[in-house]
């Protein structure tokens, strides 16, 4: 099941990924004094993520994370056919965005799907607009996938669902915030309260 095999996966990865960064002696930008004090997790210049992607944007467009410099930008994984994990992190950040008000211009939710094979640029902008128009969905090739998956510290495999040839998948279920610079700033856990992302988000749009 995605809810099952997801969370395991995101619990995982999130505990690997953390320790990791603090392991190689990483400080978080919390612990900076020129730096906010965040409440969820500060992974402030962690190494990871520095190539960005090139994808393709639900309506044909190539892109890459530079392109959105600027803005604070939001990025998640996923699929479309997700049952649980997907449509309730999407929700929970459409939520995010409409309680910053005419601030919500200034963040970039990006959902990159893991299921390029089954997932068309039409179904993608189907999916994303059902949760906010401003969404972008991305996509690439198998192997853009897995690039993007790699530079994003991101897990994602198939599980038969049947017969049929039918599959889901199992993937990570954390999401990262760039800020308007353009650097890494925070890894959002699957199930961080909106609040505590919408005052982390605040915190970035106000600082200079």
């Amino acid at each position: 099941m995605c809810a099952a095999g997801a969370a395991r996966a995101g619990r995982m990865l999130s505990r690997w990924l953390l320790g990791a960064v603090l392991g190689a002696g990483f400080v978080p930008g919390s612990l900076l004094a020129a730096t906010p004090a965040f409440r969820t997790n500060d992974i402030t210049d962690a190494g990871f993520a520095i190539r960005g992607f090139e994808l393709t944007d639900h309506t044909g467009r190539a892109r890459t994370l530079a392109e959105f410099k600027g803005k604070v930008v939001i990025t998640a994984f996923g699929f479309t056919s997700c049952p649980d994990v997907c449509p309730t992190t999407l929700a929970a950040l459409a939520s995010v965005v409409r309680a910053l008000g005419k601030d919500a211009s200034r963040v970039q939710v990006l959902f990159v799907t893991l299921d390029p094979e089954r997932d068309t640029l039409p179904l993608l902008s189907a999916y994303v607009s059902a949760f906010d128009p401003a969404f972008i969905g991305l996509r690439g090739s198998a192997a853009q996938t897995r690039t993007t998956a790699r530079e994003f510290r991101v897990s994602y495999q198939k599980v038969a669902g049947g017969a049929d040839g039918n599959y889901t998948l199992d993937h990570s279920t954390h999401s990262y915030v760039f800020g308007a610079d353009g650097r890494l700033r925070l890894f959002l856990r699957l199930g961080v309260p909106v609040a505590d992302i919408e005052h982390d988000l605040k915190l970035l749009l106000a600082w200079r």
